[in-house]
């Protein structure tokens, strides 16, 4: 394939991905709700009615009401501004956690690919290293190495996730270094850093971009196991986990203190599931819902 036939096969993918955002309900369903999110999060400073750390202890476990909406917790701090704000933490650390993972397992895996031979021998083990183990255990592991925090946390946890985009990018580029035109791109004397970059990693694109979609539910939920076990998000500042585990400490007293990180987690997680499924089915055609 020439590349004038690449270039004239962009604006058809861009054309199933308008075709599906019309026609998919779920998925574009799922887009307007996680990017709602998102600006919500991202203004929680002005839209929150107090601080996430502000304390009165004369309101303690108040229930919901006209002046707190969700209630407050045991240290009367207000449950709506802290979920707001702990939005943007967990939406935060999400990011941060698959950002490091594309950064990481996208390059590794092209280059295992392309190149193959011993480097490939020994990437292939290393990812089969790490995806032996169970991914929260290797999170917990590389988070006690790095120091604990939020920060720390889901550098680890983007760690653990890189062998899976890095297996996927090695698929992609052992297919994709056999093709013609980049046979014909080394005729010309072309780089391995340039082939790279303008061939293999444009035809990686779309199934790491569901991937990535996936993953990003994966480490929401990986961000509130590790601020649930005191290794993520630490006091006073405010996470979805770090709610839910100051929630389960009260559960006996206020169980409706679990609620609103709870049900926000498993929502968010959910469009994000929904939406890598949707976009499936709108960047590859052969994939058909089960």
């Amino acid at each position: 394939m020439t590349q004038a036939a690449l270039a004239l096969d962009e604006p058809s993918r861009f054309g199933r991905f308008l075709r599906w955002l019309r026609g998919d309900l779920r998925g574009a369903f799922s887009l307007g709700f996680l990017v709602l999110l998102i600006l919500l999060s991202a203004l929680s400073p002005w839209l929150a009615p107090y601080s996430p750390v502000e304390q009165n202890f004369e309101a303690m476990f108040a229930p919901m009401s006209g002046r707190h909406w969700l209630g407050t917790d045991d240290l009367g701090r207000d449950t709506l501004s802290r979920l707001l704000h702990g939005g943007m933490a967990s939406l935060y650390a999400s990011f941060l956690a698959v950002g490091v993972a594309i950064l990481i397992g996208v390059p590794t895996g092209l280059l295992a690919g392309y190149l193959g031979g011993w480097i490939d021998e020994i990437v292939s083990r290393v990812i089969d290293s790490f995806l032996s183990f169970p991914a929260i255990i290797l999170a917990i592991a590389v988070t006690g190495a790095l120091g604990i925090g939020l920060t720390n946390g889901m550098i680890a946890v983007g760690i653990v996730f890189a062998p899976q985009l890095a297996r996927l990018a090695r698929a992609r580029a052992l297919v994709v270094r056999n093709e013609l035109y980049v046979d014909s791109a080394r005729c010309f004397g072309a780089s391995t850093g340039y082939i790279l970059w303008r061939h293999v990693l444009p035809n990686t694109v779309q199934p790491v971009i569901v991937q990535v979609t996936l993953l990003l539910a994966a480490a929401l939920l990986a961000e509130a196991s590790l601020s649930f076990l005191g290794l993520g998000t630490q006091p006073p500042d405010a996470s979805w986990g770090a709610m839910l585990a100051r929630a389960y400490q009260n559960m006996e007293i206020a169980p409706a203190l679990m609620y609103p990180p709870g049900i926000a987690i498993l929502v968010t997680a959910l469009a994000f599931n929904i939406l890598g499924e949707s976009m499936r089915e709108a960047l590859d055609p052969t994939f058909k819902r089960s």
